[in-house]
C-alpha cells in the first residue's frame, strides 16, 4: 500500500472511531432521553386516566373503565394498561405484545436494550383511595425512534468522510508530491540514470530527503564518470597508439588476428598497407615534432577512409607502417581511396617544400585477400609488397592472396547465395553461451549458413561479402529471426536465442513494425535476444535506445557484440542498458600472458556489473583463459573450448 493511501487509512479510521464515540454518546444520551420522555408519557397518562376513571373505579364499572382505556389505547404508544381496585383485584387491563418495526435491524435491538418502564398511579375519589392504574409504554416507539436518528446520522457521516477523504486525497497528494520525485530518483539511480529533482519542497523533513538525495546522485555519478575515464586512459595506455590516436601494435594484431584467424567470417577481405620510407631522414630535414605531425595527418586521413567502410580495422604497427583491413570494396573504391591517400601526401610534402624531393616517400600495398587467408600471411604479403615498392620507387602496388578461380567469385555462386536467401534456405548452427558458475546454458547464438550446389553447409565466410554486395543482408537478418521465432514457437522447452543484426537492418523502413508483426502470437517471451555489434550501436545510439525499448516492451533480450575495442569507448552503456555485453575476442587472447589485458578487462566487467549488465566473453578457446575470466568476474563465456556449433533441428 502506498503512504498516500496510509495516510488516507489512518485518517479515515480516527474519523471511523470518532465518530464511532460520537454515535454511542448520541444514542446513549437519544436513549435516557426516550427513556424520560417514556417515562413522563406514562406518568401523565396515568394521572390523567386515574382524575378521568375515579367515580368507575368506585363503582367498579368495568364496562365504563375499558371504553375509557380502549379509547387512548389504540394510539399505539402502550404496552399495557391496567386498572384494579384498591385491593389490587383487576378491573380491566389492555395488552399489546411488545413489537418492534420490521424497518428496525435485529443487531440494533439487541446492541441497544430498553427497560421501559412502569408507573403506577393511585386513584382516589371523595377522599377516599378507591384503586390504581398501572401504564407500561411500548418500547417498539423508542427504538423506532432512536434507529431513524441513527440512520440519520450514518448518513451524513458517511456523506461528510467522502468528502473529507476527496479532500484530504487532494491535499495529502499536494503535500507529498516531492515523494514522487524522490521515487523516480531512486528507480532511475537503479537504473544507473542520474535524475536530479529541480522542484525543492518548501516542507522541511521533504526538502532535507530531496536535497540529499541530489547530493547522493551527484556523487554516484562523479563516481561512474571518474571510474569510466580511469578505464579509458587505460584502454588508452594499452591499445592506443599516442601519437596517432589509433590502435598500437599489440592492439591492431590482435584484432586483425582475431578477426581473420578467429572468427573466421570476414570474407575477401582488402588490406591498404601504408609505409613512410626514409623515417630517419624526414626527422632530420623537417624535425621530430613536423614528422609526428605528418605522420598524424596520414593516419586522419587513413581513418576518415576507414569509416566509409563497416566493420574495418584500422592502426599502427610500427613507427613508420599503418594499416587498415576492410571487407574487400569494388576496384573502383580502392583506386579512388588509394589515390585520395597519395594526393593528401603529396600536399603535405609540398606544405614541408620537400615536392622536388627524389624518393618518394609513402608507398601503398593493396593486398586482396581470400575467406581462410591468416593475419600473417596477408601482413607477410603486404610487407613484400611494401619492400618491393620502396625498392621500385612506385607510389602503391597492388598485391593478391586470393584464388581468382574460387566458385566465391564465379556468377553461378553469387545466382546460388541470392536464390538461398530470396527462399530462404537457410542452414542454422548454433554455439552456446556457458555459464560460469555451473556451466548452464544461458543461451544460444545462431551462426548462418547457406548449402552450396552439393547440400553441404557453407560459413558466412563464403557467402557474407556477396550478400553484402547484392545488397540482401537485410534480407538475411530477417529470414534468420523468422526461423529462430518459428523455432522457438514450435519447442517451448527450448534453450533461448540470440540473433545478430547488422547496422542496415536496423534502419530498414518498418523494421520495427515488421518485428512486432512476425513475434505475435508466438510463444518467445524471454526467449529470444538481438546482439549489434558494438560499432553499430555508437554509430547511432539513438536508434539503438528506441529500439531496445521496442524489444524491451516486447519481452526481447538486446546485447552489445564485440564490446570494449571501439575507441569510442562504453559511456552509451549508460542510455542503452543492455541485457547483456559481450567482450571482444581479441581482448581476451592473451589474457592469461599479459596483465595488461586482464585489468583492463576486469575494468570492463566490474563497470558493466556496476550497471547491472552480465558480461560474456567471446571466442574462448583455452581453460587458462576461462579461469582468468572467472577471476576477473565474467558472467559466461562462448567458444571453440565449449565445443563445435552444432546444428539447430
Amino acid at each position: 500500500m502506498s503512504l498516500l493511501n496510509q495516510i488516507i487509512a489512518a485518517v479515515f479510521a480516527v474519523l471511523i472511531g470518532l465518530v464511532s464515540g460520537t454515535i454511542y454518546i448520541m444514542s446513549d444520551s437519544s436513549k435516557s432521553m426516550l427513556l424520560n420522555q417514556l417515562e413522563s408519557h406514562s406518568l401523565d397518562t396515568a394521572t390523567h386516566l386515574g382524575l378521568y376513571m375515579a367515580p368507575y373505579i368506585a363503582e367498579q364499572d368495568s364496562a365504563g373503565i375499558e371504553t375509557i382505556v380502549n379509547a387512548i389505547f389504540d394510539s399505539g404508544y402502550y404496552e399495557k394498561i391496567q386498572v384494579t381496585n384498591y385491593d389490587r383485584e383487576d378491573l380491566f387491563t389492555a395488552l399489546r405484545s411488545p413489537e418492534i418495526s420490521e424497518d428496525v435491524p435485529n443487531w440494533f435491538v439487541k446492541l441497544v436494550a430498553f427497560d421501559t418502564p412502569i408507573i403506577e398511579r393511585e386513584v382516589t375519589h371523595s377522599w377516599s383511595k378507591v384503586g390504581f392504574v398501572i401504564v407500561k409504554s411500548r418500547a417498539g416507539y423508542a427504538y423506532e425512534e432512536l434507529w431513524k436518528g441513527t440512520q440519520t446520522t450514518l448518513i451524513w457521516f458517511i456523506t461528510l468522510s467522502l468528502v473529507c477523504v476527496v479532500f484530504l486525497s487532494t491535499l495529502i497528494r499536494l503535500i507529498l508530491r516531492p515523494l514522487k520525485s524522490i521515487e523516480n530518483q531512486a528507480n532511475a539511480l537503479s537504473n544507473k540514470e542520474y535524475l536530479e529533482a529541480t522542484d525543492i519542497p518548501k516542507t522541511k523533513e521533504l526538502k532535507s530527503v530531496v536535497i540529499t538525495m541530489n547530493s547522493m546522485i551527484k556523487r554516484v555519478q562523479i563516481m561512474f564518470e571518474e571510474q569510466s575515464k580511469n578505464i579509458e586512459e587505460l584502454r588508452k595506455t594499452a591499445y592506443i597508439d599516442e601519437l596517432t590516436g589509433l590502435a598500437n601494435n599489440r592492439s591492431i594484431k590482435a584484432q586483425l588476428y582475431d578477426r581473420l584467424d578467429k572468427r573466421n567470417d570476414e570474407g575477401p577481405s582488402a588490406l591498404y598497407y601504408l609505409h613512410i620510407a626514409g623515417l630517419t631522414e624526414l626527422n632530420e630535414k623537417l624535425g621530430q615534432e613536423n614528422v609526428n605531425n605528418l605522420i598524424k595527418q596520414v593516419a586522419e586521413k587513413l581513418s576518415t577512409v576507414a569509416s566509409n567502410h563497416s566493420e574495418s580495422v584500422v592502426g599502427r604497427l610500427t613507427g613508420s607502417d599503418l594499416v587498415l583491413l576492410m571487407p574487400r570494396p569494388d576496384n573502383e573504391t580502392v583506386t579512388r581511396e588509394v589515390n585520395s591517400l597519395l594526393d593528401m601526401y603529396k600536399e603535405l610534402f609540398s606544405f614541408y617544400n620537400l615536392e622536388n624531393e627524389a624518393k618518394i616517400a609513402l608507398h601503398i600495398c593493396i593486398v586482396f585477400s581470400d575467406e581462410g587467408d591468416s593475419a600473417a600471411q596477408i601482413l607477410s604479403v603486404a610487407r613484400v609488397g611494401t619492400e618491393e615498392a620502396v625498392n621500385t620507387q612506385v607510389p602503391s602496388i597492388y598485391k593478391t592472396t586470393a584464388n581468382k578461380n574460387t566458385d566465391a567469385s564465379s556468377e553461378d555462386w553469387k545466382a546460388h547465395v541470392a536464390d538461398s536467401i530470396n527462399t530462404k534456405k537457410l542452414f542454422l548452427q548454433y554455439q552456446e553461451v556457458l555459464d560460469s558458475k555451473d556451466d548452464s546454458i544461458v543461451h544460444k547464438e545462431l551462426l548462418v549458413r547457406i548449402l552450396n550446389q552439393e547440400g553441404d553447409p557453407c560459413a558466412a565466410v563464403r557467402f557474407i561479402r556477396i550478400v553484402k554486395e547484392l545488397g540482401l543482408i537485410q534480407a538475411l537478418d530477417k529470414a534468420v529471426i523468422e526461423h529462430a521465432v518459428e523455432h522457438l514457437n514450435r519447442q517451448p522447452d527450448c534453450d533461448s536465442l540470440a540473433v545478430n543484426i547488422s547496422q542496415d537492418t536496423l534502419h530498414v523502413d518498418q523494421f520495427d513494425q515488421w518485428l512486432i508483426e512476425t513475434i505475435k502470437g508466438r510463444s518467445i517471451a524471454n526467449r529470444l535476444s538481438i546482439e549489434v555489434n558494438e560499432s553499430s550501436v555508437l554509430n547511432d545510439v539513438e536508434r539503438i535506445v528506441s529500439f531496445r525499448q521496442l524489444l524491451n516492451s516486447n519481452n526481447i533480450g538486446f546485447g552489445v557484440d564485440n564490446f570494449g575495442v571501439h575507441p569510442s569507448g562504453f559511456s552509451y552503456l549508460y542510455k542503452v542498458q543492455p541485457d547483456y555485453i559481450k567482450i571482444d575476442g581479441s581482448l581476451c587472447q592473451e589474457i592469461e600472458n599479459n596483465a595488461e589485458d586482464r585489468f583492463f578487462i576486469g575494468s570492463l566487467i566490474t563497470v558493466a556489473h556496476s550497471l547491472s549488465i552480465p558480461s560474456y566473453a567471446e571466442r574462448v578457446e583455452h581453460s587458462g583463459q576461462i579461469e582468468q575470466l572467472q577471476k576477473l568476474g565474467i558472467t559466461a563465456t562462448q567458444g571453440f573450448i565449449h565445443g563445435k556449433p552444432k546444428n539447430l533441428v
